[in-house]
């Protein structure tokens, strides 16, 4: 069945000690203090049922995919391409050849502007961004340009770092080819207003590609309603491993698209005069890929579809309103952000600290966030901030996460005198 998974009602009070149970990397002490684990927009942890898949896999079906007749390569062969459909029903993908393996978000835009990009844009075309991308959905772009005289065109922010909608649709014109934009930012956790972006681009005869790997382990994805040409999402954002990811192409598209990468299994034919290439989606999926990633990432997906996909959002959703509340009656401290819709995710800076060091008492204290510029060195800028402390939440947080995270805030303005 095609489209978006239901939550069932018995779902809706997440039992998160069961949850954490699941998850072997928590029960653990870091500097003396059990771990508080706050920085899942970098990369979750893997709960038992991804870890055993992948060992069952070493143990019992390790071999190499396709083309191979033996019991091994045929049982290899199945898990891979059987996650592929889990991968299109998690999506709503209407066809599961519009789903492609690759290493991540990163290489999966690459891919489209190396293969779709190059091939579909000229001299003083142009590319929409917003202003809080993540790197990866600018420098290819920048890239492309380089290589074919197109241009970059970026949709401002308000204040809180949101998109405005006149703002974006102020950005395209009748040289607008692509329109390129993150579902959520990883950096202060805006949930961007997808559909609606997508609808502008196409009022005006633009693709549209929706960076997900923030999305994913958030909010429920749907790529029939998204109306977008290309999403691409990471496997280890989404409780799976890391290395494997998935760019899908909507199939139209995908067909017209020239293969990107050449070596083995993404041909049909080879001579020394020529190639013919394999179908879809092989032909975009060059060489030996990380079967047992795409292993991982499926029953990550399971995991997810299994807890409920609403129920997470609701639990993380008190979490990160709890969080701003807490975080806000901190002196001296500044959430960067305020966006009405935001996902699991806070930034903030401290007065008198750098992020950096906020990040290390933190780490002292057994709560683990990231310190930096998180990739999104534009939007930095934008708030006039080098660098944050991001704290991002996951299914496994509580309440007492939070209350660990303000207690090591106050001891970090301590230390310093804040």
């Amino acid at each position: 069945m095609n489209g978006p998974r239901n939550d069932s009602a018995a779902r809706d009070a997440l039992d998160v000690s069961a949850i954490r149970e699941q998850f072997p990397a928590l029960d653990q002490r870091v500097n003396g203090h059990d771990l508080v684990y706050l920085d899942n927009a970098a990369t979750t942890h893997k709960p038992r049922r991804v870890i055993d898949a992948v060992t069952r896999f070493y143990e019992r079906d390790n071999a190499n995919i396709h083309r191979g007749v033996h019991a091994l390569s045929v049982r290899a062969t199945d898990a891979y391409e059987s996650a592929r459909d889990t991968v299109r029903r998690f999506i709503g993908a209407a066809d599961r050849r519009e789903v492609i393996f690759l290493r991540g978000t990163t290489e999966a835009i690459n891919l489209v502007a190396g293969s779709w990009g190059r091939a579909n844009l000229g001299r003083d075309d142009e590319i929409v961004l917003t202003g809080m991308e993540h790197h990866s959905n600018i420098v290819p772009w920048q890239l492309l340009c380089r290589a074919t005289g197109a241009r970059l065109r970026v949709a401002p922010l308000s204040p809180a770092g949101e998109v405005d909608l006149d703002a974006w649709r102020a950005c395209f014109g009748p040289r607008t080819r692509l329109a390129a934009f993150t579902w959520v930012s990883n950096a202060i956790g805006t949930i961007n207003p997808v559909a609606e972006m997508a609808r502008v681009a196409r009022e005006h005869g633009a693709a549209v590609l929706v960076d997900a790997a923030q999305a994913t382990p958030h909010v429920r994805v749907d790529v029939g309603a998204l109306d977008a040409d290309f999403l691409a999402f990471s496997g280890h954002k989404v409780y799976g491993p890391t290395g494997i990811g998935v760019l899908w192409v909507r199939r139209e598209v995908l067909e017209t698209m020239p293969p990107w990468q050449g070596g083995g299994d993404m041909i049909a034919s080879v001579t020394f005069e020529k190639s013919t290439w394999n179908a879809l989606p092989h032909r975009f999926e060059a060489g030996t890929p990380n079967i047992v990633g795409a292993v991982g990432l499926a029953e990550a997906l399971r995991f997810v579809e299994d807890v409920g996909v609403d129920t997470i959002a609701r639990h993380e959703r008190r979490l990160v309103e709890c969080a701003v509340e807490a975080l806000s009656s901190i002196d001296g401290l500044r959430i960067v952000g305020t966006p009405a819709r935001r996902a699991a995710v806070v930034s903030f800076v401290l007065d008198g600290i750098h992020p950096h060091d906020t990040g290390t008492i933190l780490d002292h204290e057994g709560v683990a966030v990231r310190a930096g510029h998180h990739c999104s060195q534009p939007l930095m800028d934008f708030f006039g901030v080098p660098a944050t402390t991001r704290a991002s939440f996951g299914v496994y947080n509580t309440e007492a996460d939070v209350d660990r995270l303000v207690a090591a805030i106050e001891h970090a303005r301590e230390v310093f005198g804040a």
